[in-house]
């Protein structure tokens, strides 16, 4: 298991509570890039890094005839959406999710025989993206659909980040996890399109979004502690918790309530697999 898969079991219900609802919006929008192939006929989706399953619990919801595969690296996230699955469509419904720990360059599937791939904010993560668009146009049938929706790189900087980093700082912590583990942000919408052609897919499609989400101070402070950087806070000892989470509220306090939109740049992305 990779250092990112062991991540996500040990955060997987921080991620759920906090980080979640911040990609909802913005991932449940790429099913508009899939509406097309469903109406083909199309009733096997796979999607690729599931995570608690927001992307295939919305799937399921919008069309009633697909089944949905959910691959992840993490058992714990897995599990996650299994649950969310059962508590959020009825029993008649469940079967039609299935959850599989794989990696997304190693995908547990025959050569041609999904119907469709989507992936949301996933594939700025893998280790090498060009191999996991090969991995996935590989299990694809011939004219079978990917579309996934990642981060754009940016200079972009979160105003509340900048007063905890400096806190941090201040008290002798260093962010070992370099920021937030994005390793591979989509520089521009031309290279997504490079990227899906090269790793064989025709009909490419790209266009860059924006992502917007409103935090308040409590919500800003639950995603930090619970899953962006629980590990840090599991450090310190209780009584140096307390005395830091007291000045980092007050100093988030003064800052204005604009200051807690969270705005970051995206990119969707979708083509159709050659039959080459």
């Amino acid at each position: 298991m990779t250092d990112q898969a062991a991540r996500f079991d040990r955060l997987a219900a921080g991620y759920e509570r906090w980080w979640a609802p911040v990609l909802a919006p913005s991932a449940v929008a790429l099913l508009d890039r899939l509406e097309g192939p469903i109406a083909t006929g199309i009733r096997h989706l796979v999607d690729v890094g599931t995570g608690t399953g927001t992307l295939a619990i919305a799937a399921l919801r919008r069309w009633p005839d697909v089944r949905v595969t959910g691959v992840d690296a993490s058992r714990e996230m897995l599990g996650a959406a299994e649950a969310l699955v059962a508590e959020r469509l009825p029993a008649t419904e469940h079967g039609r999710f299935e959850g599989r720990v794989a990696f997304a360059d190693e995908l547990p599937f025959a050569d041609a025989s999904i119907d469709a791939a989507m992936s949301s904010f996933v594939l700025q993560l893998v280790p090498n993206r060009a191999r996991a668009l090969r991995e996935i146009r590989r299990v694809l049938r011939p004219g079978g659909t990917l579309a996934y929706v990642t981060w754009m790189g940016e200079d972009r900087r979160f105003a509340p980040d900048a007063v905890f980093d400096q806190l941090l700082a201040e008290a002798g912590y260093e962010d070992e996890e370099g920021g937030d583990g994005r390793v591979g942000d989509v520089p521009s919408v031309g290279v997504a399109i490079g990227e899906l052609r090269r790793a064989g897919f025709r009909a490419v499609e790209a266009q860059a979004g924006d992502l917007t989400y409103a935090f308040t101070i409590d919500s800003y402070l639950g995603f930090l502690t619970e899953f962006d950087e629980e590990s840090t806070f599991d450090e310190m000892p209780r009584a140096e918790r307390r005395r830091f989470m007291v000045t980092l509220r007050e100093r988030l306090m003064a800052m204005p309530e604009d200051a807690f939109t969270f705005r970051a740049g995206i990119v969707y992305a979708s083509g159709i697999r050659s039959d080459g």
